[in-house]
């Protein structure tokens, strides 16, 4: 089981000891530990949206290569003459589904982008709260 260490203890350490009248360190060292955190989630997002269109773009490489495969196959079964019709077909299916796939492959990225920049902006309204606070205390 692994344990995750703080890499910041020392420094969290040093300015919760460094004392400003007026100013909560801990307030300030718990904002920046929170945007940390957001920070980390958005890098999570990204990764696996990155994964998740690796994998993606393996499945289409894959299918395509079966696909060219197959018409091969079918075309030396053929003695050797290619029918037209079949050879258009094939391309028009290829066409639409390479359309296909562009698509899906953008709407991946765009979704991935629109979820790491949430958290983000979420952290950012959350922190412009905490600085409020922070500026003009009760």
């Amino acid at each position: 089981m692994t344990t995750q260490t703080n890499p910041f203890a020392n420094v969290t350490k040093m300015m919760l000891d460094f004392k400003v009248t007026g100013l909560d360190m801990s307030s300030i060292i718990e904002s920046q530990r929170k945007d940390m955190e957001a920070l980390a989630e958005s890098n999570k997002v990204t990764y696996e949206a990155m994964q998740a269109m690796a994998q993606k773009q393996s499945e289409i490489l894959t299918r395509t290569m079966q696909g060219i495969q197959d018409f091969a196959q079918a075309q030396a079964g053929g003695a050797g003459l290619i029918d037209p019709g079949k050879q258009a077909e094939m391309i028009r299916v290829a066409y639409q589904t390479a359309l296909t796939d562009m698509k899906d492959l953008a709407e991946m990225a765009r979704k991935s982008q629109v979820d790491a920049l949430a958290t983000i902006t979420q952290r950012a309204t959350e922190h412009m709260e905490e600085i409020k606070k922070l500026l003009h205390p009760k």
